[in-house]
């Protein structure tokens, strides 16, 4: 729900109220705030199908808007810095906070409470704080002060008897990492609460499932046994894509909403910090609309690995132009990257293109940072810039960005 909440956070009118963020191009569900999941909305609902509740239950529909979730999403994070020696994100709304190094006399629900309220004043998000000894027990944990209220949304999950008791009622399919397919089988074999699970032999279980699940069962122990990753792994492809608002039947829009994609693509590159040598493009009509149908993808190698955005663009069209087909009513396209490579350990080819791979980088950072600093937008090229784009999302019910954007500020009237 932490997408519906950064839409109130700023419009005190809909606090309270069911709503309901929606993906791109109005699709489906992808956020409900609590009031919306006690009418019964499940997540990845058809919006379609929720619009006669905006009339019957003043349902609220908005169009997801990253850019002012990230940003919140940074706040948070920034502020948890503030409180604890340690913080590792996990995703968009949760992190992991190492407190081994505060020693054993903190109050632990003292500390919960402080983070919650902080969190609340600084960034005007409601959080609940789970503590115990391992990733798996704190994540139970947060879950138990997320469901009772009583807990005022804070944890201690310390003590191995308060441990066995909530464990004791906790299903098998509710413990972080034991999915719907690993929990039918674990009930098959009478595996039925966390606190069974914990009592299984380990052997036992890596036998039968995995070693995963085998450490598992060592954190319900309270065994420290699964580990994070502090820094990300490089990531092995860049896939920048996109379902259109309006079926494209023209080469020139399809072209232009390539190009988006590439640069988007291209930017992503330069963020990890590496250079690409392969590039596939493709494009597809619906599988669910009437007419003919035609989808196609091609993978051509890059002149020479880079992330320079005008050669990413290049190879991009090249491709679209070489699949592309007249009379079909496309609905989707992308762009994907791999083959990656470190900028200061690529060795060029002798006999391949020659290029300044300084001046191109020097390029690239002086783009960058102009975006980054007026918007993204602020520096694109050629065919981004035509004024007609069928192509891009449908945002009809898109929130201002708040934090992000100058003229998107909240004024106070006196």
């Amino acid at each position: 729900s932490f997408y519906a909440s950064v839409e109130s956070l700023f419009d005190p009118a809909i606090r309270g109220k069911p709503v309901v963020v929606a993906s791109n191009n109005h699709g489906c569900a992808v956020a409900r705030s609590k009031e919306a999941k006690a009418l019964g909305i499940k997540m990845g609902a058809p919006i379609f199908e929720l619009k006669p509740l905006v009339k019957s239950h003043g349902l609220i529909i908005r169009s997801s808007n990253y850019a002012l979730y990230g940003d919140v999403s940074n706040r948070f994070m920034a502020t948890l810095e503030e409180l604890c020696p340690k913080v590792i994100p996990y995703s968009i709304d949760e992190a992991w906070c190492d407190l081994s190094t505060l020693g054993r006399g903190v109050d632990l629900p003292e500390l919960g409470m402080d983070i919650k309220d902080t969190v609340q004043k600084w960034v005007g998000l409601p959080i609940c704080v789970g503590f115990s000894t391992s990733l798996t027990l704190a994540k139970l944990a947060n879950g138990a002060a997320k469901k009772y209220g009583k807990t005022q949304g804070v944890v201690d999950l310390t003590d191995p008897d308060r441990q066995t008791r909530l464990l004791a009622i906790t299903p098998i399919e509710d413990i972080w990492g034991i999915g719907s397919r690993l929990a039918k089988r674990l009930r098959e074999m009478k595996i039925t609460t966390g606190l069974e699970l914990r009592d299984a032999d380990p052997a036992w279980i890596r036998q039968h499932f995995s070693v995963v699940v085998e450490r598992t069962v060592l954190d319900l122990r309270g065994v420290a046994s699964h580990e994070l990753e502090e820094v990300p792994s490089a990531k092995q492809q860049i896939l920048c894509s996109r379902s259109f608002g309006k079926p494209v039947s023209e080469k020139q829009h399809m072209l232009s909403a390539i190009t988006e994609f590439a640069t988007r693509a291209a930017e992503k590159l330069r963020q990890e910090d590496r250079i690409a040598g392969r590039l596939q493009a493709f494009l597809a009509t619906s599988r669910f609309r009437d007419g003919p149908r035609y989808s196609n993808s091609a993978t051509i190698p890059l002149p020479y690995s880079t992330n320079d955005t005008r050669v990413i663009i290049d190879a991009a069209i090249r491709v679209i132009e070489s699949i592309w087909r007249d009379g079909f009513q496309f609905t989707k396209a992308g762009v994907m990257l791999n083959d990656f490579d470190l900028p200061e350990v690529y060795q060029e080819d002798l006999f391949g293109a020659r290029h300044d791979m300084d001046k191109d980088r020097a390029l690239m950072i002086v783009v960058d940072k102009i975006n980054q600093l007026q918007g993204r937008r602020s520096v694109q090229f050629g065919r981004q810039a035509v004024k007609e784009k069928p192509w891009t999302m449908r945002q009809e019910n898109l929130s201002p960005s708040y934090t992000t954007r100058w003229t998107d500020l909240p004024v106070a009237i006196a």
